[in-house]
């Protein structure tokens, strides 16, 4: 189900006045500096860490929820991602579809896989199957998407099929999305907008026509 992300006067560290909407299906990608905050202004979207400002999604602000209830519709996705037991199977509350774990590099095995083997990559890639697995668990409710270089620790033929898989799931559920990227090719092949952050403030970069 589509709704719009809507960011009003958000503030966090340095930055303020965050004012950003992202429409239903629409991927923005945040850049700039190391320590400018990028990952600062995810956690404050998912409400993990104080802020200025409003999140809403849809007609819904994110102070009008339990925290647990909002994160769960605004999935962030780290940059490194947190295990708490020992098999990957534990973390899924719905097993995947085996045809999401083949486009991701995987077999319905390693739902068994220690989560000790796994590597950096993997992980990324099971991190994001676990986010987009929580959200299809309500699919009458809206949902939004805060990515934090989800395809960082990737080679380049997995990066693409990463963005594949993941721009048919967004074209599909309709989920805003706001990507942290550094690769200027990657912004290219998946914003429909770039905006980066330069001292306090957020300035848009370029944006391809919207359909």
């Amino acid at each position: 189900m589509g709704a719009a992300l809507r960011l009003e006067a958000l503030g966090v560290g340095a930055l303020r006045g965050v004012d950003l909407t992202l429409v239903p299906g629409e991927v923005v990608c945040l850049s700039g500096a190391s320590g400018s905050g990028k990952s600062r202004l995810l956690r404050a979207i998912a409400d993990l860490e104080p802020h200025e400002g409003e999140a809403w999604l849809g007609e819904t602000s994110g102070a009008s929820l339990p925290a647990h209830r909002w994160r769960a519709r605004v999935m962030l996705v780290p940059a490194e991602s947190h295990w708490w037991a020992e098999r990957v199977g534990e973390h899924l509350v719905t097993p995947p579809a085996e045809a999401d774990l083949a486009a991701l590099g995987f077999t319905a095995g390693v739902l068994e896989w220690e989560v000790a083997r796994l590597s950096s990559g993997e992980k990324q890639r099971l991190a994001l199957l676990r986010a987009i697995t929580v959200l299809d668990e309500h699919p009458g409710e809206p949902g939004a998407l805060l990515l934090d270089e989800p395809t960082a620790n990737l080679d380049e033929a997995t990066t693409r099929a990463v963005e594949a898989w993941l721009s048919e799931r967004l074209r599909q559920r309709g989920w805003p999305t706001l990507w942290v990227a550094h690769d200027r090719e990657q912004i290219r092949r998946v914003a429909h907008r770039h905006w980066q952050i330069e001292g306090q403030r957020l300035v848009e970069r370029e944006s391809r026509p919207w359909t």
